[in-house]
Order: structure tokens, then C-alpha cells, then sequence
């Protein structure tokens, strides 16, 4: 019996070795089977395997839900217990907790520090004090006027539930009078006007420095072209400060040019309203050495100064007249009358006594101011769309440039008929319309053109040739809107090779460039240049520069 059950314990045992063992083949065949990729078993029975994987994903939502429940239980019971602190909390301090009036305390504290030590003040002051303000010189430093009387506030009839009654002879009036934009830009009466600043007293006269200073006889000095180095040395020691910005207009500034004389910087503005302004740098007469006056009735589109004479100031406006300013007889003359639409016009003599003016129509006139009356020599049509800008040859002065449409043309005036006139030369590529074409002050050799397809070309003029070769051509933005005066690139009279051109680029600067191309300096200033500069202009003799922008203010650079 006993030798049954060891003999079968034992053969039980055998069998349990059998089964754990594990033979050093059976281990490597175990290996090499894992490393083969396991094949997936197609499912024959779609239904029973979607029946099995929804029964299973059934339960795992069980579960989880099971979970969730549990989890949002004990929450729950967290936040009872907490919120019944806080209750007990609220109730003890005014409904707020423990931490909120620690935080309130602590707010409390650093308002008082701040106060203390008055943070907010000094913050305030900064502030106020690094943000850049508009000069105040000039017309704005006017005193203002004294308050009117104070009238009962106006009660609409509307509101009132009552009817407006006019009487049938008011409303025949009404009628016969010209709207108010009309009578806004009516021009002006022919013949002379007075020279009455608009912003002294009534009955006041011109200054006496005024007229002296105009009557000074310019002395040419011989012209030394500076090479770049020593040109651009010169540029770095112009300067503006804050007496050097003044507002001398009351709105857009549309032109602007310098006075020739030597002693003192006087410079003149016109804005889009017909307004003219004089503004003797350093001057005390009228605001801040600024004086008002009103030629025309539109925009002022072009002055300069006589060099014969320099007591006399040209202007033209869009109402179609051109106005001599005559200072020493304290009128402005009446030169020229177009029926409307006039543009530009040049000094073709050295006496500056014959001008070539320009039109919006494409008219060009010949006008002799010593001729009576104001009418012109003749009249001739060159481009039936515009004439934008024109400018006369230095030295030979019977050529003119014309900047037309989309080509800058050459005529020489000699040969002008009344219709149908042929160039002499014409300066192609420009894409869009031109804003100005401009002679090189000395020679004449070159021509300066500013486009609005953002370029700045100069073309060699020195041999008339059917089409002038380009020479140079300058990327710049030229696209200002309707609110700025147009960016057009003039040359400095001291210098054959160099022009200067407003920007719109920030900070605020005014760029003058090389005929090759090359910027020699940009004008900035982070204080007292804040605006755009569309009108520049360089003195003729002295180291000086301005600029005005959109709000009637000049700029000057200088010495």
C-alpha cells in the first residue's frame, strides 16, 4: 500500500518537472517566435465581435461612471466642510472671508506707501513731460480772446412741437444768396490789394525792419562746389531747436521758399486757403516775428522771391492769379489772371520781370510784368490733361521743362505755337502722374523728377536729344495722401550734385541725397521733428533748411 502511493507520488512529481522544465531549445524556439511579427485573425463573424466589443466597452463605462460618482461624493464632502468655515467666517467679519480681508488690507497698505511718496504725481509729470508737444510759437502764441457773454441755450421748435415760420420775402433771399462754400473761394478783386497782416492790430503798417531787411542787395559770392566729405560735414552742423518751429500759417502749407538776403534768416509759407505768410527767424514783430496776410482766395501753389529785387515776393494761386508782394509799397500787385486752374510758373529773365506759367488744363502763358494790365503775351496748349511744374534752364533760358501727364517735356519758347507745340526733349519712363521736374541750379545738365510710382529719377540734359537719357533712379516712398502736401525732391542752389526730399518713414526725417544716388544725411529730431515734412527748401547762400508740414508750421535746420 505504501509502495502504491510513493510509487504514484512519485509519477506525480515526474509529471510536474515535466511540465515546469524548460529545455534550452524549447527557450530558444519561445525567442524566435516572439520576434516574429503576430498575425491578426480575421473575424469571420462581424456580429459576434461587435456584440463582445460593446458588451466590453459597456462595462468600462461602468466603471468609470462608478468612479466619477465616487470621486464627486468625496468632493462634495470636502467642499462642505469648507464652505461651512468660510460660512462661519463670512458671518463672524461682513460676508467677506479671512483672505479677502487680508487682501484688502494688503491694498490698502501700498496705496498709502504710493501716496506717500507720491508716485502718482511723478508718474503724471513724466509722463506729460517725455510726450512730444506742437511748437507754440507763432500764431498760436497769440492771447486768446476774451469769453463772450453767455446767451440762454437755443430750444429746437421741433422739440417744442411748434413750426418754423419764414416769411415768403426771407425765403427769396435765402435763395438769391450764395451758398457758403461759394463765398469761401471767390476770388479775390482785380487790381491791388493792401499789405494788412491779419494778426496785428487794425491800422497797424509793415515793420521797418520788415522793409530793410527785404531791401538788402544780395552779394553773389563765387560758387565752390564742395566734394561729398566737406558737404556732409556741413549738413551735421545744421541744427533745429525749439525757437526755430513756428506756426506760420493757419492750415496745410503748400509752398514755402527762403529770402536771399544774408543778415537774417526770412522765410515765406502759403497754405491751401490763400493765406501767405512772412516769418523773420529771431523777430518779435507781430507773433514771434510771424505775419499774416490773405492774396488769394484757394490754395497758394507756388512763390518765389525775385533775386533782382527782393522787396518782391510772387505767389500763384489755384484761383488762377498771380500776386507780386511789394513790401516796400505795402500792396500785392495783380501780375497775372487765369480764369482758373493755374499750377506753377518760373522766372525765364535774369530781372525776373518775364515768367512761364503753368495749369492744370495743359495751358502754358508767357506774362511780362512790365506790360499794363494783367494779361499775358501768349498762350499756348502743350498737353491737354495738366502742366504740374514747370522750370526754367539757368543758362539757357529760352528751355523749359514741363512736367506733364506722364512725361516731363522740354520746349524751347522761341519756337511755341498755339496748339500742336513739339518737344525739343522728352524724359520717358515714369509710370505714374509727375509731381515735379527741376533744372540743376548751376548748369543745368541735369533734371530732377519725383513720380508717383514711389521713384526719384534724374536724366542727363546736358545735349538735347530727342529722348534724354536716365541716369539715376531712387526708390522712395512718394505716397503721402490727401491729407499731406506731396513729397517732391529740390535741388540745393549751393551744391550742382545734391537735392533734399521730405519723408515718411519713422522717426520723422528729411533725407538729402547724391545725384549717384547715395543718402548723404537725414535731418532728425526726436523732440522738435515729429511730423511729416512734404515741402523742403534750401537757402541759396547760407547753410539752412525748412520744412513745413500740415499744420502750417515751419521747420528750420541751420548753422
Amino acid at each position: 500500500m505504501s509502495t502504491t502511493r510513493t510509487k504514484n507520488t512519485r509519477e506525480e512529481a515526474e509529471k510536474v518537472r515535466l511540465a515546469t522544465d524548460v529545455t534550452p531549445l524549447t527557450l530558444k524556439e519561445a525567442v524566435r517566435r516572439s520576434e516574429r511579427p503576430t498575425r491578426k485573425r480575421l473575424i469571420f463573424s462581424p456580429e459576434e465581435n461587435l456584440v463582445k466589443t460593446s458588451k466590453k466597452s459597456r462595462r468600462t463605462k461602468t466603471v468609470h461612471t462608478n468612479t466619477l460618482k465616487k470621486s464627486k461624493v468625496e468632493k462634495q464632502e470636502d467642499s462642505d466642510i469648507e464652505n461651512s468655515d468660510v460660512e462661519c467666517a463670512s458671518d463672524v467679519n461682513g460676508g467677506l472671508s479671512a483672505y479677502e480681508l487680508e487682501r484688502l488690507e494688503n491694498i490698502r497698505q501700498n496705496q498709502a506707501f504710493l501716496s506717500a511718496i507720491n508716485l502718482y504725481q511723478a508718474t503724471e509729470t513724466l509722463r506729460e513731460s517725455t510726450r512730444p508737444k506742437p511748437s507754440q510759437r507763432g500764431l498760436m502764441s497769440r492771447s486768446k480772446a476774451a469769453p463772450k457773454d453767455v446767451l440762454p441755450s437755443r430750444k429746437s421748435l421741433r422739440l417744442q412741437n411748434k413750426e418754423a415760420e419764414i416769411p415768403p420775402s426771407l425765403q427769396d433771399l435765402r435763395a438769391s444768396l450764395p451758398d457758403e462754400e461759394t463765398l469761401r473761394f471767390s476770388k479775390k478783386p482785380p487790381g491791388p490789394l493792401p499789405v494788412v497782416p491779419l494778426n496785428v492790430e487794425e491800422g497797424s503798417r509793415l515793420p521797418s525792419e520788415l522793409i530793410e531787411l527785404c531791401a538788402q542787395v544780395s552779394v553773389e559770392q563765387e560758387r565752390a562746389k564742395l566734394n561729398q566729405k566737406e558737404y556732409c560735414a556741413v549738413l551735421k552742423t545744421m541744427k533745429i531747436t525749439e525757437a526755430k518751429v513756428a506756426k506760420v500759417v493757419k492750415d496745410r502749407i503748400t509752398c514755402a521758399a527762403f529770402n536771399p538776403c544774408t543778415s537774417s534768416l526770412l522765410m515765406a509759407a502759403g497754405d491751401k486757403f490763400g493765406k501767405l505768410g512772412l516769418w523773420n527767424l529771431g523777430s518779435d514783430w507781430g507773433d514771434d516775428g510771424v505775419l499774416l496776410f490773405e492774396p488769394h482766395s484757394r490754395a497758394v501753389g507756388c512763390m518765389a522771391f525775385s533775386n533782382a529785387n527782393p522787396v518782391h515776393l510772387l505767389s500763384l494761386s489755384y484761383d488762377g492769379s498771380v500776386r507780386c508782394m511789394d513790401v516796400e509799397k505795402a500792396v500785392f500787385e495783380d501780375v497775372y489772371d487765369m480764369n482758373d486752374d493755374a499750377k506753377t510758373f518760373d522766372f525765364m529773365t535774369h530781372d525776373c520781370m518775364t515768367l512761364v506759367v503753368g495749369s492744370w488744363s495743359g495751358l502754358v502763358a508767357i506774362v511780362d510784368r512790365r506790360t499794363p494790365g494783367n494779361s499775358q503775351e501768349s498762350l499756348h496748349i502743350l498737353d491737354p490733361k495738366c502742366v504740374r511744374c514747370v522750370s526754367v534752364h539757368p543758362v539757357q533760358k529760352h528751355y523749359f521743362a514741363a512736367a506733364e501727364n506722364r512725361v516731363v517735356s522740354i520746349y524751347d519758347s522761341r519756337c511755341l505755337k498755339k496748339t500742336q507745340n513739339k518737344a525739343v526733349s522728352q524724359l520717358h519712363g515714369h509710370s505714374l502722374s509727375i509731381s515735379s521736374a527741376y533744372f540743376s541750379p548751376w548748369t543745368g545738365n541735369s533734371v530732377l523728377t519725383s513720380c508717383m510710382d514711389d521713384k526719384i529719377r534724374l536724366y542727363d540734359t546736358s545735349v538735347m536729344t530727342a529722348d534724354t537719357p536716365l541716369l539715376t533712379s531712387i526708390s522712395h516712398n512718394m505716397h503721402t495722401g490727401r491729407w499731406l502736401s506731396k513729397l517732391s525732391a529740390v535741388w540745393d542752389p549751393k551744391q550742382e550734385d545734391s537735392f533734399v526730399v521730405g519723408s515718411m518713414a519713422r522717426p520723422r526725417t528729411v533725407q538729402v541725397f547724391h545725384e549717384s544716388g547715395k543718402l548723404q544725411h537725414s535731418f532728425r529730431d526726436n523732440k522738435h521733428l515729429t511730423t511729416v515734412l512734404s515741402i523742403t527748401a534750401f537757402h541759396p547762400t547760407r547753410n539752412a533748411l525748412l520744412g513745413g508740414n500740415a499744420s502750417g508750421r515751419l521747420h528750420v535746420f541751420s548753422d
